[in-house]
C-alpha cells in the first residue's frame, strides 16, 4: 500500500508567491528562462535554472551552475522569501485551466515504495538527466520542484478534500501569466492528515507517476546515498521521503503529444505518401488544420497540406497495451519502417511538440523550412497509461503530455 507523509514545507510569503512559483525547470530552455525570470529576482528559476544568472552560453551543467543554485537558493532564505513551517502539513494543490479545476494533495511519498514498485511508472529515464537532478538534489538537500502523480480516485478522500476547499481560506490564490490558476490550502488537523494517511496505506494500493520519471528516480537515488551513509538507518529519516503532488485519476486529462520529422529518407513527397498506403488510408484535407478525432486516427501536414491517415486493421492489437497505443502504430509503421527512425530518445531527425503548442505550431515548424512533415496524434488516456503501468510496460518515448504543469516554488521539501 501506499506510503505518504506530511512535512514542514518551505513556502513563500503570500505576498509574493506570485512573483516566485515559475514552471518547471524542464519545460523551458535556459533562452526561455531568462526571458521570464527578467527583472524578476524572486523567480524561483535562479534556483531551478540557476544559469540564467551567468554569462549566455554557460554550460547547465557546468559546477559554476550548481554552485549559483546553492547560492541563490541560501539567499531565498536568507531574505525571507522561503520560510519553513513550523508544524507538519499536508497541503491542498489546485489547478484550473479553461474551465476545469484538478485537486491534488501535496505530500512526501517513500523512496521504498518507488524501489519495491507500489510507484508505477510507464517511462525509462536516462542515466544523465537522472545524475542532473540527483546533483541537485544533493547541493539544496532539498526536493525544489514536485514530482506529479496519481492514484486510483477515492470516494472518502475526495469528501475529505471538498470539505477543507469548501470551508477553509487558501494560503494561496493567484492565476499565472500563462492564465492557469493555483490555488493552495493548508492541512494542520492533525486528525485529518491521520485520516489521509490511513487511506493510502490501507485502500491505495498504488501510486502512479504521471509527470516526473527523472525527478522521482533522482529522488529515491539521492535517498538511497544518505542510507547508505547511515549505519543507524530506520526507513523513517526525513530523507527516505520526496514531495509529490498526487491527483485522483478521473481529475486528469492527458493531451497529445506530437512528432515533427526533419526530412523524408531520400523520398520524394509522392513516393513517401504512397509507402503508407499498405498501412493506412490516407485522404488529403487540404489547407484547414485537422485534429484527429479518435484513436488509431492521424493527422499529417505536409507541404502545405493536411492529410487525414486511418490505420488499417490488422496494423495494431487492440488487445496489447502497447501496441493499441497511437505513437507505437507511428513509431513502427512510419517512422521506423518508412522514415528510418530508430531510436526516438537518440535520433536528431525528429522532435516532439507537446499538444499545450497546438496544431498550428507544427504547421508554422514545416512552413518555415525547419522540419519537412508533421504528424498529430489522438491523446493517450489516464486508463492506458495505468494499464501500462500495471503490465510493467513502457510507452515509447514523449507519449504523454500532461496540462496544466505542476508550479514549481509553492512548497519546497528538505531533506533534513
Amino acid at each position: 500500500m501506499a506510503i505518504i507523509k506530511p512535512f514542514k514545507g518551505l513556502r513563500p510569503p503570500k505576498n509574493i508567491v506570485k512573483e516566485l512559483a515559475s514552471r518547471p525547470y524542464d519545460v523551458l530552455n535556459s533562452s526561455e528562462a531568462r526571458i521570464e525570470a527578467n527583472n524578476n529576482p524572486l523567480s524561483l528559476l535562479h534556483i531551478t535554472k540557476a544559469e540564467i544568472d551567468l554569462p549566455d552560453g554557460t554550460d547547465e551543467h557546468s559546477q559554476e551552475v550548481y554552485d549559483k543554485v546553492v547560492e541563490n537558493y541560501n539567499k531565498f532564505k536568507e531574505k525571507g522569501w522561503l520560510v519553513q513551517d513550523e508544524e507538519e502539513n499536508l497541503y491542498i494543490y489546485a489547478q484550473t485551466m479553461d474551465g476545469r479545476t484538478q485537486y491534488g494533495i501535496l505530500t512526501c511519498a517513500h523512496r521504498d515504495d518507488y524501489i519495491n514498485g507500489n510507484i508505477k511508472k510507464h517511462e525509462l529515464t536516462l542515466k544523465a538527466k537522472e545524475e542532473d537532478r540527483m546533483k541537485h538534489i544533493r547541493i539544496t538537500n532539498a526536493n525544489v520542484e514536485p514530482v506529479f502523480f496519481t492514484y486510483p480516485a477515492h470516494k472518502e478522500i475526495d469528501e475529505i478534500v471538498a470539505k477543507i476547499v469548501k470551508d477553509q481560506q487558501p494560503e494561496y490564490d493567484f492565476v499565472a501569466d500563462d492564465g492557469f490558476g493555483h490555488t493552495l490550502w493548508v492541512i494542520s488537523d492533525k486528525a485529518i492528515i491521520q485520516r489521509l494517511v490511513e487511506i493510502f496505506d490501507k485502500d491505495i494500493p498504488y501510486l502512479y507517476v504521471a509527470d516526473g520519471h527523472h525527478r522521482t528516480a533522482a529522488a529515491a537515488l539521492v535517498g538511497g546515498e544518505h542510507k547508505a551513509k547511515n549505519p543507524n538507518h530506520t526507513g523513517k529519516e526525513e530523507y527516505n521521503y520526496f514531495m509529490t503532488v498526487i491527483f485522483p485519476d478521473n481529475q486528469l486529462k492527458i493531451i497529445d503529444y506530437n512528432r515533427v520529422v526533419k526530412d523524408l529518407n531520400g523520398l520524394t513527397k509522392e513516393e513517401f505518401i504512397e509507402k503508407l498506403h499498405p498501412s493506412f488510408e490516407v485522404e488529403k484535407i487540404g489547407e484547414e488544420i485537422y485534429t484527429p478525432a479518435k484513436l488509431h486516427e492521424f493527422s499529417m501536414y505536409i507541404d502545405g497540406e493536411w492529410y487525414k491517415m486511418t490505420a488499417k486493421p490488422g496494423t495494431y492489437n487492440d488487445n496489447d497495451p502497447i501496441g493499441v497505443l497511437d505513437v507505437t502504430i507511428l513509431s513502427d509503421l512510419v517512422l521506423d519502417n518508412v522514415l528510418g527512425i530508430k531510436d526516438l530518445r537518440t535520433c536528431n531527425r525528429i522532435d516532439f511538440v507537446g499538444g499545450i503548442r497546438g496544431l498550428k505550431e507544427l504547421k508554422r515548424r514545416v512552413d518555415n523550412g525547419e522540419m519537412v512533415v508533421a504528424f498529430a496524434m489522438y491523446p493517450v488516456s489516464m486508463q492506458q497509461l495505468i494499464t501500462i503501468a500495471d503490465t510493467g510496460n513502457i510507452m515509447p518515448p514523449k507519449t504523454t503530455w500532461f496540462e496544466p504543469k505542476l508550479r514549481s516554488g509553492l512548497v519546497i521539501h528538505e531533506l533534513e
